[in-house]
């Protein structure tokens, strides 16, 4: 089964990236077939709100974005990875976040077709966060947006694992569990019904 990583820190090998290789190393020893998506290497443009994806079910948009419409479209599997920033995801993967759009318009245009989408529940979405405080609220907004880009990439939302007071480059390599937590999350999601 394809398991696609995005990797939504703009920190070459930050803490949330080390999670994300763990993670994925637990759904590759599943047996799951891993695609990596590094969003800091990508040209993704922000949202123009122009309408024409809730016409066509396109983006009018030419950039990185277009190669990565098919692969988050179809893939049975998606772990998304991020550092807090403000609260929320880092800007970098909201963007991509922002502009699947396009692909929540596709779904809702073939429905109104009549047209037959892939089960939902044979697709399933995860969330891996990293924050540097303690905040008793420090993930709700990261996990709500993660919610929302599973449902418009037609997804069930899986869950998510959060490590509070993780601020320096390669601290998770200190914490007691949370890479081990990683790959176990990894393995059992590729099980996940």
């Amino acid at each position: 089964m394809q398991v696609v990583g995005i990797y939504g820190s703009p920190r070459k090998g930050g803490n949330t990236d080390l999670m994300l290789d763990a993670f994925l190393e637990g759904a590759a020893a599943a047996g799951g077939d891993i695609q990596r998506i590094y969003v800091r290497d990508l040209n993704i443009k922000g949202c123009l709100g122009c309408g024409h994806c809730d016409k066509k079910g396109t983006c009018i948009q030419k950039d990185d974005m277009t190669g990565l419409y098919p692969i988050l479209e179809n893939a049975p599997r998606i772990v998304v990875a991020s550092p807090i920033y403000f609260y929320g995801v880092t800007g970098q993967l909201k963007l991509l976040i922002d502009r699947s759009q396009a692909s929540f318009m596709l779904q809702d245009l073939a429905k109104k077709e009549g047209r037959e989408l892939a089960p939902r529940k044979s697709r399933k979405g995860f969330l891996l966060s990293a924050g540097a405080t303690r905040g008793k609220r420090l993930f709700e907004c990261a996990i709500l947006t993660a919610k929302y880009f599973f449902d418009a990439l037609n997804m069930d939302y899986a869950g998510e694992l959060c490590f509070r007071e993780l601020d320096q480059r390669g601290a998770v390599l200190k914490h007691p569990t949370a890479l081990d937590e990683c790959r176990r999350a990894g393995e059992a999601f590729l099980a996940q019904d």
